[in-house]
């Protein structure tokens, strides 16, 4: 990416899209405490999730504002689906720590992973940078799903 020729105006959009929306569902997750749960093995410190959804938004941004610039006549399908993916990603945590729904917020998390593969398909044949930088996202999402049904699972 040349810096010089950043278009920064759709770079900040996607930038402050996924950011804004990210802290919107941080705001209505309400105060949930995982220490309070049993936790499945592997599961991270609290510290580390804001510091890896931070680099992921991060990643993720600049592989959505990748595909908007190639200027590819199917760019808007994977575009939008980015732009959904991310709404039902800003969802989870509602459902996961607000209102508690550990189960629901798996299946959740099932959509999601499904609208991610869906996106980086698209990326794909547009942008291998693009698809690249979303492949730690999907990981992570996987993770993510152990996780919540391992939540699930042990505090039934």
């Amino acid at each position: 990416m040349n810096l010089k020729k950043v278009d920064w105006k759709v770079f900040l959009f996607f930038f402050l899209y996924t950011f804004i929306l990210a802290g919107i569902g941080v705001l209505l997750s309400g105060g949930f405490n995982l220490d309070e749960l049993n936790k499945p093995p592997l599961a991270p410190p609290a510290w580390v999730f804001p510091v890896v959804w931070t680099i992921l938004y991060s990643a993720m941004s600049i592989a959505a504002y990748l595909v908007f610039v190639s200027e590819d006549i199917d760019r808007g399908a994977p575009l939008r689906l980015y732009l959904l993916q991310v709404i039902v990603n800003v969802l989870w945590p509602v459902f996961f720590f607000g209102l508690e729904w550990l189960l629901f917020a798996f299946f959740w998390l099932l959509l999601l992973l499904a609208l991610i593969a869906l996106t980086m398909d698209g990326f794909r044949k547009i942008s291998r940078p693009a698809f690249y930088l979303m492949v730690p996202y999907f990981v992570w999402v996987l993770f993510a799903g152990y996780l919540n049904i391992g939540f699930y699972l042990l505090n039934k």
